[in-house]
């Protein structure tokens, strides 16, 4: 039997099979979606109210940026109070913290500049809670937060950049996938 470099049959012509435009596009936004561990429609809600609010001078590209990291349960992770944004989420949903000495439980809560972000009173007994403080002395904090570790007390001093949060997307992409 002879075996050939092409499939059987009249065209016997092998189509390479490249990645298209829109497979581009949708692998950069599930990226950051998994990124920042959300659902499809909180992360069109995002991007469409980037696209709603930005003016001519703005870069889209970071104001998404900028809302993606100003969420409560990603601001927990990065502070390094959590190992990971599963976690982070978790711990904001079971109540375990307070923004401007209120309770909040919801993740996608979004912090603005002045916003003090503490971890309960109840909860500081809990065992995730207690061997923290040496772990947090290791962790260097984003520099739009600032960190006082023997109060364990956070407070938003500005806004986040593109090049500290490093998203592992071309963000670009994502706006062109949602435009169609």
């Amino acid at each position: 039997m002879i075996k050939r470099a092409y499939p059987p049959g009249p065209r016997g012509v092998r189509r390479t099979k490249g990645v298209s435009e829109y497979g581009k596009e949708l692998r950069e936004k599930q990226k950051l979606k998994a990124w920042y561990n959300l659902e499809e429609r909180q992360f069109r809600k995002y991007v469409k109210e980037v696209l709603g609010r930005r003016r001519k001078e703005e870069d889209v590209t970071t104001l998404l940026i900028r809302v993606l990291e100003s969420r409560l349960d990603n601001a927990i992770f990065r502070l390094g109070i959590a190992p990971s944004r599963s976690q982070a989420r978790q711990l904001v949903s079971h109540g375990h913290f307070l923004v401007n000495e209120r309770r909040v439980d919801i993740p996608g809560y979004l912090l603005g500049v002045g916003d003090v972000i503490r971890i309960s009173p109840k909860s500081t007994k809990k065992n995730i809670f207690q061997d923290l403080i040496p772990v947090l002395k290791k962790k260097q904090p984003p520099s739009w937060i600032s960190f006082d570790i023997d109060k364990l007390e956070a407070k938003v001093i500005g806004l986040s950049s593109v090049e500290e949060a490093a998203p592992p997307a071309e963000v670009p992409l994502i706006f062109e996938f949602y435009s169609k």
